[in-house]
């Protein structure tokens, strides 16, 4: 029953496979056309996707200019600014002021200020201008134009203050003013002030400074106009994005009467003005827009000809693989067969192609059968050292626990070096790798009480495999009797290359032997790995020497039983 269910199921699935292969029967002409546009999509795709990064990474440069752009602007008007209060400063300190000699004071101040754009006036409490450098000392003055910022001024504990922008009526222009109370020696209040056309600003907007498309304005704190870049935009009126906030740092987007604008703006402390710099988005967009419409374009073109030309190339190969099947058939009747010319070098091949792929076979398979006969061998090789180490485990031996622990434990070494002989098998065990890997069972908490030192080298893993079980006796000899039997130990490995071959050396330091034996190293498999399998196997040279704080082993394994070092 289990068997006519199983003979159901299977003939169920080649009915599936045999449906969806009839459904998959196609020209060649279809594969072909499919595989370019599954070459030519992908690679529209990434262009995209390319080309979408590269106008991020060119909007966050523009916005990064943007933001320099704008800091620099605040950085001019702050520094005409600070540089209108040091002048005030200066004239504040002014003998003819404290004397109340206004006449000798509009002098001095209009040499001061004969090579600057700005102009001086003095106010006082009742807001009557004492004296103006715009007009001829003694002409009729009327009373100061910006009320507001005069009475804010005044009571502004002595702080400087900057003003709006706003009508002068002496000048008869949009002017801005830079306040600095003072008090003379009768305690009479009054303003010393400079004032400046607020065209003179026209230097920080400079749309010349600014990418194409993109414009500046220098906008008050009561978000009026003071300067801007477009001629459209006028001095004293609202500036007509009101939606951008008025203390604000940043690259935004902003829609205003059905228009968006990217909008860059910057906010100075020192005078509470902004700068804002604008542009409309379809403008600022327009080259990336055009870059994607360029791409569709072209990638559409691209596809029409590469499927033209998959087209032809899909009849030459049809009428080719015909020809091939009408040779078949022929072989298949016993007809000789002669070959003929194609327009397809491909299939003039095939025959040739089929040859190689029957002797590439034979090959595999004597590969195969060489790698069987090298698995064999290593598991002998590997069965024999378990075989040494099972001897020897219970020859030294003293209990069963003991026997079961020293054995887990060389079985456990000889696993981490068959590890890396297997995850290195190309390019050669590292042997700070191996000392590392061998060691890390028995380094203490603290890692300065083992120390290597020496060369990148790469060892072939033969070598490595008979090394490994050599570091790991010595790490459990030390463990037992020497440096690492107590907590202040030190045990150093060092290895160098010499015309000999590769020196290791394996010193103990701080072991206690003064209640030891004067030959700790007991004859265990620890000695038989060093005296016998590394003499033997690698016909390396050992010599032992004994400190009064501990062993050393001095080994040098011939430069022809390595491999190039890394």
């Amino acid at each position: 029953m289990l068997d006519e269910e199983k003979r159901k199921a299977a003939n169920g699935l080649a009915t599936i496979v045999d449906l969806v292969r009839h459904r998959l029967t196609r020209p060649f002409s279809f594969y072909l056309t499919s595989l370019l546009l599954v070459a030519i999509v992908p690679a529209f795709i990434f262009s995209l996707v390319v080309l979408k990064r590269s106008v991020d990474q060119q909007e966050q440069v523009i916005t990064a200019l943007l933001q320099a752009s704008t800091g620099s602007v605040t950085r001019i008007v702050e520094r005409d600014i600070e540089g209108m209060l040091t002048t005030l400063k200066v004239l504040s300190t002014s003998q003819e002021i404290e004397d109340g000699n206004m006449e000798a004071f509009y002098r001095r101040a209009a040499t001061a200020l004969a090579e600057t754009d700005s102009y001086l006036i003095v106010i006082d409490r009742k807001h009557n201008q004492r004296l103006n450098t715009r007009v001829p000392f003694g002409a009729q003055l009327s009373k100061a134009s910006d009320t507001g910022s005069v009475e804010r001024a005044f009571t502004n504990n002595g702080a400087p203050l900057v003003s709006n922008v706003f009508f002068g009526q002496t000048a008869g222009k949009w002017v801005f003013n830079v306040y600095l109370p003072a008090k003379l020696a009768t305690g009479e209040e009054y303003l010393l002030t400079l004032t400046q056309n607020a065209e003179n600003m026209a230097k920080a907007v400079n749309r010349d400074t600014l990418s194409p498309g993109w414009n500046a304005a220098l906008v008050d704190g009561a978000g009026k106009v003071i300067i801007s870049s477009d001629a459209a935009v006028k001095a004293g009126e609202p500036f007509f994005l009101d939606k951008v906030p008025a203390i604000s740092i940043g690259v935004r987007n902003i829609k205003e009467n059905g228009t968006k604008y990217r909008v860059a703006t910057e906010f100075s402390v020192v005078t509470g003005w902004r700068i804002i710099a604008w542009a409309p988005s379809a403008t600022v967009d327009a080259p990336a827009v055009w870059s994607f419409l360029w791409l569709s374009l072209g990638g559409i073109l691209f596809a029409g000809i590469a499927i033209a030309g998959s087209l032809a190339i899909a009849r030459l190969l049809s009428q080719g693989v015909k020809l091939v099947a009408q040779d078949a058939r022929r072989l298949g009747a016993g007809e000789r067969i002669e070959s003929r010319p194609h327009m397809i070098s491909e299939v003039e091949q095939v025959s040739a192609a089929l040859a190689r792929a029957a002797a590439a076979r034979g090959k595999a398979e004597n590969e195969i059968r060489f790698l069987m006969r090298e698995v064999a061998h290593r598991s002998k090789n590997q069965l024999t050292v378990i075989q040494s180490m099972l001897n020897q485990s219970v020859y030294s031996a003293e209990s069963a626990s003991d026997f079961a622990d020293s054995f887990r434990k060389r079985i456990a070494g000889l696993a981490r070096s068959t590890d890396l002989m297997i995850t290195n098998a190309a390019q050669g065990v590292d042997f700070r790798e191996l000392a590392q890997n061998q060691l890390q069972p028995f380094t203490p908490d603290d890692p300065k009480r083992v120390i290597f030192s020496g060369p990148a080298l790469r060892l072939d893993t033969q070598i490595a495999q008979t090394l490994g079980m050599a570091l790991h006796e010595l790490a459990t000899n030390a463990t037992k009797y020497g440096a690492l039997a107590n907590t202040t130990g030190v045990v150093k490995l060092s290895w160098s290359l010499e015309d000999e071959g590769i020196a290791i050396r394996w010193r103990e330091e701080g072991a206690d032997l003064a209640d030891k034996p004067s030959d700790p190293i007991r004859k265990g498999f620890g000695t038989l790995v060093l005296e016998r399998m590394l003499g033997m196997a690698l016909n390396a040279a050992l010599e032992r020497v004994m400190h009064a704080d501990g062993i050393e082993w001095r080994i040098t394994i011939p430069r022809e039983a390595k491999d190039e070092d890394s």
